[in-house]
């Protein structure tokens, strides 16, 4: 029999709901006074998480710790990969970059050794939590791929986790996906997969009724819930698969803010703030789409800021943005964004591409050198450039974290954005960030930059009042209340989910008090 509190979400494919779902589970189990820790054996995401001690896990699962109450560490996703080109990714392990492997040498030499770590990982986590909710990683039924798999049915088995299968009802396929599913694994791996979920429904559930039926009666395994199609749920995604096309700015909308959809694109997150900003119409453009005259222009995060310089280009869009940057567009570079503002990138180890030195940009006077060891901290700083002092935001306190390998060399004349006052809760000094041209074109090494109220307050009015339009007060600026949205997202679930059936799965009880 399975260990009672445990559970474990596998899907039929990538991004059918998983993270979202598991997210959902570790905030009912929370509300329920339950001790619930999220886990994730392996993790490939560039949206990343940088834990209190300066760990670096996969987004999802700090989310997830986050919905759960409780503080992310490590332990909760040992392993994540960060693609850095087609075939090559960096493998951090427990927090910290081990080496850039290919596919295939991670297999043959990484995978075999993981086992254990994976099993530690659980083992910690089990002892500390009343409930483990642990999310798998695109299919369970790859055939090339399970005789080294830690993250599905591997993990399943080390933890003895029973399994709900999930799939995507939105892409269309869903009982050809779930059958197909199960009749790839092998018997005992069949064995443990408890019940199914149907994700992203949006239609008529009596037209769907027949359809479950046959599934519970073809399968033997019972349908635990279907959930609704979740419309901005306000939960932060965990891969850039979830972005959309940019399309054209929208009519009617205040302000056209265009975020550069890098290949390589990182912690895009970033940028959700701007989406709750009344009159703001935030674009992602990626190659071939229209990038018109926006209001500002974002360069975001990369994995590879190097790579994906040159995309740029070699799609002619930097061309583009300097035509627009040269006629007064305000431009923010965030971490890669902002290194590839400057004038020349240095990379003597190899650490970002193996190509040697390239021309940035050029619109900020800096150079960047990519070093050996990665910066990752969790941090508060100050905004320390009088240049902004027309943003209202000078000597504002902010908040954020950097994950980053490169080191800012600045130009003499030029200001830096913000002074760092704290890493990893220990006090420091270091400037970071630049500015130029009177504010309308800055950069910092800081993600979560738009989560500060002041700055994105005065940013935005800053581009308001370039437009002439009427400034907004504070009160204007809502934020993202994650702690609403979580909240939000468990009483669907609940509604949907038939958590009766599910305790029963779990060997749970009703928590006493």
């Amino acid at each position: 029999m399975p260990l009672p509190r445990t559970i474990m979400l596998q899907g039929t494919s990538s991004h059918v709901g998983k993270s979202l779902l598991c997210t959902a589970l570790c905030r009912i189990f929370k509300q329920e006074g339950f001790r619930v820790s999220p886990f994730k054996a392996q993790n490939m995401a560039l949206n990343s998480y940088v834990t209190a001690d300066g760990g670096e896990i996969g987004r999802a699962q700090g989310t997830q710790a986050d919905a759960a109450g409780i503080l992310a560490t490590v332990a909760m996703n040992p392993v994540l990969l960060k693609p850095k080109q087609d075939l090559n990714a960096q493998v951090v392990v427990l927090g910290k970059p081990l080496a850039d492997m290919s596919a295939r040498d991670y297999r043959a030499n990484f995978l075999p050794q993981a086992v254990g770590l994976v099993e530690q990982c659980i083992r910690e986590l089990q002892s500390e939590y009343e409930i483990l909710v642990i999310e798998g990683a695109g299919s369970p039924a790859e055939v090339n791929l399970k005789d080294r798999d830690i993250v599905n049915m591997k993990t399943a088995q080390l933890a003895d986790a029973p399994v709900l299968l999930v799939a995507d009802i939105d892409r269309g396929g869903v009982f050809a996906a779930l059958v197909g599913t199960l009749e790839l694994l092998e018997p005992h791996e069949r064995q443990r997969v408890a019940g199914f979920i149907i994700n992203k429904f949006r239609g008529d559930l009596d037209l769907l009724r027949p359809g479950l039926e046959f599934l519970e009666q073809r399968t033997g395994k019972p349908v635990l819930g279907v959930i609704p199609y979740l419309h901005q749920h306000g939960i932060e995604e965990e891969d850039s698969v979830a972005l959309p096309a940019a399309g054209k700015a929208k009519a009617g909308a205040e302000l056209d803010i265009a975020v550069i959809k890098l290949p390589r694109i990182s912690n895009f997150t970033d940028f959700d703030p701007l989406t709750a900003v009344p009159g703001v119409d935030l674009r992602f453009v990626g190659p071939g789409e229209d990038l018109g005259r926006p209001d500002a222009i974002i360069l975001p995060g990369t994995k590879n800021t190097v790579q994906d310089l040159l995309f740029l280009r070699e799609e002619q869009l930097d061309k583009k943005m300097e035509r627009l940057v040269l006629s007064g567009v305000p431009v923010v570079g965030i971490c890669g964004g902002f290194q590839m503002m400057g004038k020349t990138l240095y990379d003597p180890w190899g650490t970002e591409a193996g190509l040697g030195n390239l021309a940035g940009l050029g619109w900020l006077d800096m150079e960047t050198t990519y070093l050996a060891e990665k910066q990752t901290h969790r941090c508060h700083a100050k905004m320390a450039c009088a240049a902004l002092g027309w943003y209202g935001i000078t000597n504002q306190e902010i908040k954020g974290y950097e994950i980053h390998t490169g080191q800012v060399t600045l130009g003499p004349g030029i200001q830096p954005l913000l002074e760092i006052t704290c890493r990893s809760g220990q006090p420091v000094s270091q400037w970071d960030g630049a500015v130029a041209c009177q504010g309308r074109i800055l950069g910092t090494h800081l993600h979560g930059l738009f989560d500060n109220a002041e700055f994105l307050l005065g940013w935005v009015n800053f581009l308001r009042r370039e437009k002439e339009l009427p400034l907004l007060e504070p009160s204007q600026i809502p934020g993202i209340n994650r702690e609403l949205n979580y909240d939000r997202l468990a009483a669907v679930v609940r509604q949907h989910l038939d958590m009766a059936a599910l305790g029963r799965i779990m060997g749970l009880e009703a928590k006493e008090g």
